[in-house]
């Protein structure tokens, strides 16, 4: 298949509907998304035929203009605003149901999220070391993105964490803390090393 979809997109890894290929590509890319109940996808949303889209017992909510690009996943309660981009085998795991939205990621609208990037909303425990950590469950956070953010790429985005309107974050950083509104964020532990403002 992958052959196949690489002929109709041209090799080009962006989402879009530009030529006749691309937009085969689309509509294959909307029916296998919306194949599963609780997903909501705008009509302009473009979602590549290769990325793996399912809200297992949660919901998957992806808005106007947005891009899911190729290789991109997105499992569990996840909201995407208007306008973002996922690249290329960017992972968003969401957690919690429907009706519980204890491990939501949320990101707002016209935020990038570059190729390679993690965003988790949960963490094993492993407070007992007598018990397998596979066996002592989940610790659920969410995972919440503002308006027009830039997260470069292979940026890992912890569980429980904040990024304020108008960040950036530089690539390769791994985010552990909230990061306030209009900043510039690097490094692991990623810090705030400016303003925007």
């Amino acid at each position: 298949m992958s052959i196949f979809l690489n002929f109709l997109r041209k090799g080009y890894n962006i989402t879009r509907a530009a030529t006749f290929g691309e937009k085969i590509a689309v509509w294959l890319g909307r029916r296998l998304a919306l194949r599963h109940k609780n997903v909501e996808l705008a009509k302009d949303a473009l979602v590549a035929p290769d990325a793996m889209v399912h809200p297992r017992s949660g919901k998957i909510s992806i808005g106007s203009r947005t891009i899911v690009s190729p290789g991109a996943v997105l499992q569990g309660n996840i909201t995407l605003g208007s306008n973002v981009s996922i690249q290329s085998r960017t992972i968003l795991i969401g957690y919690g149901k429907i009706d519980d939205p204890s491990g939501l990621i949320s990101v707002g609208d016209n935020t990038r999220i570059a190729a390679n990037c993690m965003l988790i909303a949960a963490n094993h425990v492993f407070s007992d070391p007598d018990i397998p950590i596979h066996k002592q469950g989940m610790k659920y956070g969410c995972i919440t993105i503002g308006d027009d953010v830039w997260i470069g790429g292979g940026v890992h985005i912890n569980a429980g964490v904040t990024i304020g309107r108008g960040s950036v974050i530089g690539a390769g950083s791994v985010v552990t803390r909230d990061i306030p509104p209009m900043s510039v964020a690097v490094g692991v532990p990623a810090k705030v090393i400016k303003k925007r403002e």
